[in-house]
């Protein structure tokens, strides 16, 4: 099915202007995604599609992925009811990489450990011969993972 649903790479003028949506996968057989929100463009998560991921995102409007740690399909919500409704998809000029614009259903977070984001920390570069560290940007989390996912959660 994936095999025909998305046309083989172009010459560079087709990829970079045509309108033949012609994703480009790593060696993998991966896609990076970004994933933001609908309507303010927070950035919320990144995640990794392969042909069939991003085939059943198109015809479902739910985001899927592939899990690279399990080796499998996950549709992001499916266990904590954070269902992310996709508005838009894009791709950027060579087609390696996509935005996913979304909704999140439940309460509203993505992050596998109760905040909104995925990006809820910043560098911060550390005083001479110090190591940057990481510091919150301020947001509270949204929810318990535990009390979703249980106390065994490995994301």
């Amino acid at each position: 099915m994936t095999e025909t649903l998305f046309a083989q790479r172009g010459s560079k003028a087709e990829i970079e202007g045509g309108a033949s949506f012609q994703p480009k996968f790593d060696a993998d057989g991966l896609i990076v995604c970004v994933v933001t929100d609908a309507t303010d463009g927070t950035v919320l998560m990144v995640g990794y599609m392969n042909a069939e991921a991003l085939a059943r995102t198109i015809e479902t409007g739910e985001a899927w992925f592939w899990s690279r740690s399990r080796k499998g399909f996950w549709k992001k919500g499916e266990t904590s009811g954070q269902i992310l409704a996709v508005v838009d998809i894009l791709t950027d000029c060579d087609q390696d990489a996509l935005v996913l614009k979304v909704n999140v259903a439940g309460n509203g977070a993505t992050c596998h450990v109760g905040y909104r984001s995925c990006f809820y920390r910043h560098v911060v570069k550390g005083n001479a011969g110090e190591s940057p560290r990481l510091s919150p940007i301020g947001e509270d989390r949204v929810y318990d993972p535990a009390e979703v996912y249980g106390h065994n959660h490995d994301h």
